[in-house]
């Protein structure tokens, strides 16, 4: 899909406020409501756009505690690697999981009330949960950039 000038603005705007008006968006782009909402409705189409989303502060919302936790899990079994995702899926203080390269294999991204919620999620799910052979905790201690905005610069 190639994308238009108008497109990438309308992209930037609903990134930074995904419940502005469509007669506001529109306004800020330089188009009519129409033809903006058609816009909109083709980025949605095209699976560019895949969905709205409130932001919670984590704070407000009693998870003071953020963890980035690498995981080294046992290769030596397929059935046993399957069984971690599912068990990290079901898993709610894991709001992120990613498969990495170099010295451990999986990155999680953790949210816990406090450092107590966080030892008892450790020491009696995460270590239990299949495959895992160790485990390395780093505690956020100041955010200075969580921008969920995606850089544009690079669409056609």
């Amino acid at each position: 899909m190639k994308l238009s000038r108008a497109d990438r603005k309308i992209l930037e705007i609903l990134q930074q406020d995904g419940k502005i008006s469509n007669v506001d968006l529109a306004e800020r782009v330089g188009l009519s409501p129409s033809p903006c909402l058609r816009r909109v409705k083709q980025l949605e189409a095209s699976g560019l756009i895949s969905g709205y989303v409130a932001l919670l502060d984590r704070r407000k919302a009693s998870l003071d505690l953020l963890a980035y936790v690498e995981v080294q899990v046992d290769r030596h079994s397929e059935t046993a690697a399957e069984a971690f995702k599912e068990a990290v899926l079901r898993e709610p203080l894991v709001v992120g999981c990613y498969a990495m390269t170099g010295g451990y294999d999986y990155l999680l991204r953790v949210l816990a009330p406090n450092l107590d919620a966080y030892a008892e999620f450790t020491m009696k799910r995460l270590l239990k949960m299949p495959a895992v052979k160790g485990i390395q905790s780093s505690f956020v201690l100041e955010t200075i950039k969580d921008s969920p905005a995606l850089p544009l610069d690079f669409l056609d």
